[in-house]
């Protein structure tokens, strides 16, 4: 028989999606054949033959299998699909759809695993709660949650009842985004918590900067920013911002991939500044990894009235755009961009694989099938 996982999370952004995708990849790595789906999605891309969750297309790309909406996004919650719903239910046939991927996959799989859409009530609306499709599959869930201590604990309480009230089966927790100054601490009273629940810990995953950075094209969006030079590299990796004012405040030596935020009558100086003190560092890479120059309602029309920086910027091949912001309201918009794993950034799904590997116990997740491989 087929066994049925099911990833949820206690809220948006605590790491539901990396913890799905390194979950699927490390039970692969250990022999186990694993599909996936999302039951229900609520982004889509429309790929013209088919319409999916992006997540669901993540995962095709990453996991190298051919992507069908039928069974990989059975259910896409698009816009106005909640008001119809509500208007007339018995006009759809949601469950029915994921109940006929639930086959498929079934067919082809020993083992797959679902996951779940924002906190454990998004699909309510239309009877689809992360608890109801998961007792709905017979699906067994794996909680992801934030780190911390008392407002892990709080939502973690909330978030279980759900479940609990569905009689779903709970495998475990994995706790994500731990400072890693913090982890045995959270780890112990956190644990001790879950023990009174009779619950396990799974693991817990340290924060990992490298997974909360944008690419550029990300903030290019954010700032409504227009191309100006280098477009092949709009998929840079920012791992810091710059203001133009502030260059002299910053670390060359250890800093690196740095997004610099500056107004057209500064950029060649800031540029300037930016390569004297790189020099004096001992590098010889541009520690710009992209360059936003900001306005003042407009765009800039061009990088400066002389080009001087112009062939420092080409032979590094840092990515250019303009806004219509000025630097401070671009730094707001940029510290506002809840950053996604997607199919532009490899780097964040390998690093997603290696945390599940270092940090949870996949014995307690899928026993009956590593004991057989020990």
């Amino acid at each position: 028989m087929t066994k049925s996982i099911y990833v949820a999370a206690t809220s948006q952004h605590v790491g539901k999606t990396t913890s799905t995708l390194g979950l699927v990849a490390t039970l692969r790595r250990k022999g186990i054949d694993v599909g996936y789906c999302k039951p229900v999605g609520q982004e889509f891309v429309d790929l013209g033959d088919l319409m999916v969750d992006k997540d669901a297309l993540l995962f095709s790309k990453i996991m190298s299998f051919e992507l069908s909406s039928v069974v990989h996004s059975p259910v896409i919650l698009g816009q106005g699909a909640t008001t119809a719903y509500l208007d007339d239910p018995g006009k759809f046939n949601y469950r029915n759809r994921i109940l006929a991927a639930a086959r498929i996959l079934n067919s082809r799989h020993d083992m797959v695993v679902y996951e779940g859409t924002g906190h454990p009530g998004v699909g309510s609306v239309v009877d689809l709660s992360n608890a109801e499709v998961a007792k709905l599959l017979g699906a067994e869930v794996v909680m992801i949650v934030e780190g911390g201590i008392g407002n892990t604990i709080d939502r973690l309480n909330m978030s279980l009842a759900l479940f609990r009230e569905k009689e779903v089966p709970i495998i475990g927790v994995i706790i994500n985004k731990v400072r890693p100054d913090k982890m045995e601490k959270v780890r112990s009273y956190v644990k001790k918590w879950l023990k009174s629940e009779n619950l396990p810990l799974l693991g817990v995953l340290p924060h990992d900067h490298s997974l909360t950075s944008p690419i550029f094209e990300t903030i290019r969006q954010a700032v409504r920013g227009k191309e100006m030079m280098n477009y092949h590299r709009l998929d840079n990796r920012i791992e810091g911002i710059m203001p133009g004012s502030l260059v002299e405040a910053h670390d060359f030596e250890n800093e690196k991939n740095l997004l610099l935020v500056v107004s057209q009558k500064r950029v060649c100086s800031a540029v300037r500044q930016v390569m004297e003190y790189a020099k004096a560092a001992g590098k010889e890479e541009s520690p710009l990894a992209g360059i936003i120059i900001t306005g003042d309602g407009r765009h800039a029309s061009s990088i400066a009235d002389e080009f001087e920086c112009e062939d420092y910027i080409k032979s590094h091949e840092i990515p250019v755009i303009s806004t219509h912001l000025d630097t401070y309201g671009s730094v707001v918009k940029i510290s506002k961009i809840e950053v996604k794993i997607n199919t532009r950034t490899p780097w964040k799904a390998l690093r997603a694989i290696e945390l599940i590997r270092e940090h949870v116990n996949l014995q307690k997740i899928a026993p009956e099938f590593l004991e057989s491989k020990q």
